[in-house]
Order: C-alpha cells, then structure tokens, then sequence
C-alpha cells in the first residue's frame, strides 16, 4: 500500500464520518500481504481541521501474526489497580515522532508537576507530515513523562502519566 492508497483511504473516513478502519489481506505475486489500522482524531483546536492518523501497524512484507497491543481503557486487573495507584497512562495512538512542544522555540505542551484538564493538549505525534495533538484524558497533575522531545514513539507506548484530580 502506497502513500496515494493510504491518502484515499483517510479521504473515505473523513467524507463518510468514519473513525476507525482496520484492513488485512494476503499477499499475491504482485503484492505483498499486509495490515493497516488507521483512527481519526479531532485535533481540538477551534479552526483546525480533524487529523487522520497513521497506520497503527506496519504495512507491507508477508502477512504476520498480530503484535500484542495495550489493554483497552477500563480492563481491570491486578496490574490495572496497580497502575491506577501510579497515575493515568497517556499511550501513544499511533506511530510517529513524539513533540513536547509546538514548534523549536516554544516552552513545552506539559512539564512534570503541571496541573491539566481534559481536552488539554499534552503532546503532538508527527505521522507521515500531520501533527496529531494528543490531549488529556483525565484531569490531574504530570506526574512522569517517559519520552523526550523528537523520540520516535510506537502504537500504546506510555507516553506519561497523570495522577488524576
């Protein structure tokens, strides 16, 4: 699948009001097998149109098993009940280059001990040239940010963590 492909396809959600498009096929002697998982996501930002995401899994090569993703928001477990205690984890919906800030010479989104509300946006995740701004989920204080500014970030990586309020 090619950019023009994956341009297409994000068109389609945008016009048809999609948010979520999973696609999964065998490989043929002219095309390899592959996946992709694309998500649409409101920027947030009154005047900024909706951002399309990036293709949560790699696409391309021989058809793979499916790698393991992060349980859903809300699965309760021994583990759950323990990250609840450490705080809210914002993960990374999709693979791109994590920013702190809004440009080179602006201050940072976040800093540990801030203060947030929902809505609020926490960081940008650059794929394939659209700045997808992530924003917080739950209100509370920064307590941790596990990736620096520029790093490349994977599909529900922790990104940081927010005691909630």
């Amino acid at each position: 699948m090619d950019a023009k492909e994956l341009k297409r396809l994000m068109d389609a959600m945008k016009a048809t009001g999609t948010a979520e498009l999973e696609l999964e096929w065998d490989g043929s002697e002219e095309r390899p097998g592959g996946r992709v998982a694309l998500r649409r996501e409101s920027s947030g930002v009154p005047g900024m149109p909706a951002q399309a995401g990036m293709p949560a899994a790699a696409v391309g090569g021989p058809a793979t098993a499916p790698e393991p993703v992060a349980a859903p928001a809300g699965a309760e477990g021994p583990a759950a009940a323990q990250d609840k205690a450490k705080g809210a984890d914002v993960v990374a919906p999709i693979v791109g280059t994590f920013y702190a800030t809004p440009s080179p010479d602006a201050p940072a989104f976040v800093r540990v001990g801030d203060q947030v509300k929902v809505g609020q946006v926490l960081c940008i995740i650059e794929a394939m040239k659209l700045m997808n701004e992530i924003e917080a989920e739950v209100a509370g204080t920064v307590v941790e940010v596990l990736v620096r500014n520029e790093d490349p970030v994977e599909y529900g990586q922790v990104l940081m963590r927010i005691a909630p309020a």
